[in-house]
């Protein structure tokens, strides 16, 4: 599956052909250099390693400047594998926004939702609370209630739904139209919202 790293910029709407406004997000997309070629012989299969973004040398690990080194590069902060790549690439060559995708092609977009901390039972599963204040209930409105059985089977079954932590996931979200390119810019413009905040790297495949 071929794709590249972008990075989220924000949302806008933009007036399709149809005349309807669409509303979009942008993404920055490439330039990606490939940081390492693997191959079935020696890694035990075949893939590209895109990098993606700048980063200081001094914030780099060794290794990791020895990796970029080898690929005539400077260091990126963001590494993917991608498989299906039909065009062969060499270590160091760089992959635009225009080789990859077309106006009016689907893509997946994968990225890291926002991380909304410690929520309860109402934020993060949509529970309605315990009802009305009446009857001596006055502190119980957004608590989830009954969570256990009684005396059999004496505990509470794995997965029910309470309170913990909310977001910080990898999500991908499917058939995305690529509603308008701007290859001068490095920018995407598809249909529709992605996961992660703003200046958030996201993976887009095809």
């Amino acid at each position: 599956m071929s794709g590249i790293i972008g990075k989220k910029i924000g949302m806008t709407s933009v007036y399709g052909a149809d005349g309807q406004n669409v509303v979009c997000t942008v993404i920055e997309a490439g330039p990606c250099v490939v940081t390492q070629v693997k191959q079935e012989e020696t890694d035990g299969y075949g893939a590209i390693q895109l990098g993606f973004g700048e980063k200081k040398e001094k914030n780099t690990t060794k290794p990791l400047l020895g990796h970029f080194r080898k690929a005539n590069t400077t260091p990126k902060r963001k590494l993917v594998e991608f498989k299906g790549f039909t065009k062969d690439l060499n270590l160091g060559d760089t992959i635009t926004l225009g080789e990859v995708f077309a106006e009016g092609e689907f893509l997946d977009v994968v990225g890291t939702s926002k991380g909304k901390g410690f929520q309860g039972v109402v934020k993060r599963h949509g529970f309605s609370g315990v009802g009305g204040q009446t009857h001596g209930q006055h502190n119980r409105a957004r608590h989830p209630g009954s969570i256990g059985a009684c005396s059999f089977p004496a505990r509470v079954f794995k997965g029910t739904r309470m309170a913990g932590r909310m977001g910080g996931n990898r999500v991908t979200v499917q058939n995305l139209r690529v509603v308008r390119l701007m290859p001068e810019q490095n920018l995407v413009l598809v249909s529709g919202s992605i996961p992660g905040a703003k200046n958030s790297f996201v993976i887009l495949e095809k």
